[in-house]
Formats: structure tokens, C-alpha cells, sequence
């Protein structure tokens, strides 16, 4: 239907149109739960743990989105993900904590979270970059072990330059945001002629749950906008042949350096979020398990598909934050409800339900990731593209096995 035609409808035939877009309704759906989940919750707990919970959440959607930009648009396979996450967090750790007065320069700084949040990004990017540059040349396998090596690398330093970085001990006390100085003006503190309180977040789960939807729906509508742009089609057409790109007159070195860089710029943003939300940076968070798991969440999701980046980091979260840990405990009501109490004691080798469940929670989690690679390879919510293609090449492989029969 034309954009005209379209503007002629009445606005709940127009509202029709536009919800049967299944991306538009999935964005409405997620925005809706985003506004209702710190009542609904704080309401339904008298806490706001889940509230808490949900803003971490929102750190690896924010990292699926920035890898999805790599893996799912331009198709470079990225292993080291997680070390643009640990680049990003403490850029903001060192320059907003007591961490450098200890360092061989013996002076910190304080600087505010609002500009080392896109300082961080801005680092990540041009790691990014020097990461892509001698890796421009490589495809496949050899990509995915030189990002790799990336990834093991990163933590190691920040691990072993304990004098500039604190190592094991990590960097605690960082400073928490505060509002822009527009808000907290020189009437802050004075009971007379005070008009709006200054308001620090000091770990309020609440405000950071507010400051992480605010960035996840500004990374959504630049990455949307970067998927329908110029460079958007260069990255596609780089993943599906880059010898034909090259041909038509793409220049692939600079795309791809683009590609990685914007990645890393998102994993950096979620990173310094990240050290001021928990006011501590380890490097023991920044483990290849990082790397994978926002991979699995991306391709789980469906690759090339930001709706489907972001269900999938939310369903993998859940899987691993809520799900495996809460078996134990369930397993041990369950066979308490059934009559069976004496399966859940100790017995010689025999571990009770609730510690088989908890030895059995990866092989369940992998069990849950191969299901469904098996039944919805092309992820939950995949691209239009992709979703064609997969279908394409399953007919191609059922045509190729006929004609093996019939000669």
C-alpha cells in the first residue's frame, strides 16, 4: 500500500497496518512491559530486586545489539566481544574513582559519568578499528580465533597491570551519576530557594532501569536507521558475497573497519553503564563466557533482526539469571509435593535432587540451545532476509537429495 494511500485511512486502520508489521508490534510490545515493569514489580514484591535484575538485562541487550551489528549485518564472526565490554568499563572505573592517585602518575580524577559515557564508547571504537584493520584480510575460522585471542588478551592485561588497574582486586567506589548540572544548579543544597533537589542515583535500581531503556531505545534507533542507510546495504552485501560487494564498488576495508568499530562503540557504551551500575570493574567479568553468551543471544534470536537480538538477550538472561538457578529449590518442592522427600536426601554418591539439578544446570542450558537450533534454526524472531534464505537452501537441499535418489 502507498504512502498516500495509506495517509488517506482512518487512524485505527492506519494503527491496523502498522501492528501487523511484526516488528512494529513486537517494539510496542517491549516498550509496554518496560513502562509497567518497575510498578507491576515493586507492587507485586515490596522490593525492587526484579527492577535491579531487569537493568542488567539491559546491559547485554545493549551488547547483543552492538554485536548483532558485526555478526548479524556485515557477518564477521566476533569471539572477543566481551573485551570492548571491559575496555569501556574501566575507561569510566579509572577516570571516575580513587583508583589513579595509586598509579604511577599519583593523581586521580573525577570526571562525570554523562561524559565518560560516550568517552567509553568512543575507546571501544577505536580499539575496534585497530582490532579490525589487521584482521581486514581474514574470513571464517581465522577471523573468529584472532578476535578470540582478542578476547583472552584484554582481561590478561587488566589482570596483570594491578598498578594502573588494581588487578584481582579490581576498582571499587566509582562514582555514581548525578543530574546534568541544568538540574543541579546552584539552588541544590539551599532549603530556601531550592526548586529541585539534586539527585544522585547512588545504585537506586530504579533510576538506572530508567537510564538503560532511555539507551537502549536511542541504540535501537541508530542502529535501525544504520540497517537502512547507505552502509547498512554494504554490510549486508558483504555478508552474502564479498567478492561480489568489492565488484560492485564497495569498499570493503573501510565497512568492515566501520562494522567492528560501531560494534565495539555499543559494547563500550554498555561497559561504562555497567561499572556505574555495580561501582565495581573486575576483570573476572569480562570472561570469554561473556563473548559466548551474547553471541548465543544474537543467533538465538535471530541474526540481522534487532527485535529478535533483543527477545533473544532477554530469553537467554532469564534462562541463566532466573530459570537454571531457581531448579534446585524446585525440583526439591516438586518431589516434596509428590511424596518423594527421600529423593532429596543424601545418600553415599547420590546428591540429593536439588544438588543433581544443580550439576545438571549447563547440561540443561545446552540442552535448551540445541532444541532450539533444532526446531527454529533461523532464531526466534529472524530477518525477513535470513528466514528466505534458510528456506531457500533447505529446498536446494531436498532437491539435491532427490536427484542423488533418482541416479
Amino acid at each position: 500500500m502507498s504512502a498516500a494511500k495509506t495517509a488517506k485511512l482512518p487512524l485505527v486502520m492506519r494503527l491496523r497496518e502498522r501492528i501487523k508489521d511484526r516488528d512494529t508490534a513486537i517494539y510496542g510490545i517491549l516498550l509496554i512491559i518496560a513502562l509497567v515493569w518497575p510498578l507491576a514489580t515493586i507492587y507485586a514484591t515490596d522490593s525492587t530486586f526484579l527492577v535491579a535484575q531487569a537493568g542488567h538485562a539491559g546491559t547485554f541487550v545493549l551488547l547483543a545489539i552492538g554485536l548483532n551489528v558485526v555478526v548479524g549485518f556485515a557477518g564477521l564472526l566476533d569471539l572477543g566481544y566481551a573485551a570492548f565490554f571491559a575496555i569501556g568499563a574501566y575507561t569510566y572505573a579509572l577516570f571516575a574513582s580513587n583508583q589513579l592517585a595509586s598509579s604511577p602518575i599519583h593523581h586521580q580524577f573525577h570526571l562525570p559519568f554523562w561524559l565518560m559515557l560516550f568517552v567509553g564508547m568512543v575507546v571501544a571504537a577505536v580499539f575496534g578499528a585497530v582490532l579490525g584493520f589487521p584482521t581486514l584480510r581474514l574470513r571464517g575460522d581465522y577471523l573468529a580465533i584472532v578476535t578470540l585471542g582478542f578476547g583472552e588478551i584484554v582481561p590478561q592485561l587488566f589482570y596483570n597491570l594491578d598498578q594502573w588497574t588494581g588487578g584481582i582486586n579490581a576498582i571499587g567506589n566509582i562514582d555514581q551519576p548525578t543530574l546534568p548540572v541544568w538540574i543541579t544548579g546552584p539552588w541544590a543544597g539551599n532549603p530556601v530557594i531550592e526548586l529541585v533537589p539534586k539527585f544522585s542515583f547512588a545504585y537506586d535500581p530504579v533510576a538506572y532501569y530508567v537510564l538503560v531503556v532511555i539507551m537502549v531505545i536511542g541504540a535501537v534507533i541508530l542502529v535501525t536507521n544504520l540497517h537502512r542507510s547507505r552502509l547498512g546495504r554494504a554490510w549486508m552485501a558483504i555478508r552474502e558475497d564479498e567478492v561480489a560487494a568489492a565488484a560492485m564498488g564497495i569498499n570493503t576495508v573501510t565497512t568492515k573497519l566501520l562494522a567492528f568499530a560501531i560494534g565495539a562503540s555499543f559494547s563500550g557504551f554498555a561497559g561504562a553503564y555497567y561499572g556505574a551500575s555495580f561501582g565495581l570493574v573486575s576483570p573476572d567479568s569480562f570472561l570469554f563466557v561473556v563473548s559466548v553468551t551474547v553471541l548465543v543471544m544474537v543467533v538465538l534470536g535471530g541474526m540481522g533482526n534487532i527485535t529478535g537480538v533483543i527477545v533473544g538477550a532477554l530469553v537467554i538472561y532469564f534462562v541463566l539469571n532466573n530459570l537454571l538457578p531457581a531448579l534446585p529449590p524446585n525440583v526439591t518442592a516438586l518431589a516434596n509435593l509428590l511424596g518423594l522427600s527421600s529423593l532429596n536426601a543424601q545418600s553415599g554418591e547420590w546428591p540429593g535432587l536439588a544438588g543433581l539439578a544443580q550439576r545438571l544446570q549447563f547440561l540443561l542450558y545446552g540442552v535448551i540451545l540445541v532444541a532450539m537450533m533444532l526446531l527454529r534454526p533461523q532464531g526466534i524472531f529472524p530477518s525477513r532476509i535470513r528466514e528466505q534464505e534458510l528456506k531457500h537452501d533447505a529446498v536446494l537441499e531436498e532437491e539435491t537429495v532427490v536427484e542423488q535418489a533418482h541416479a
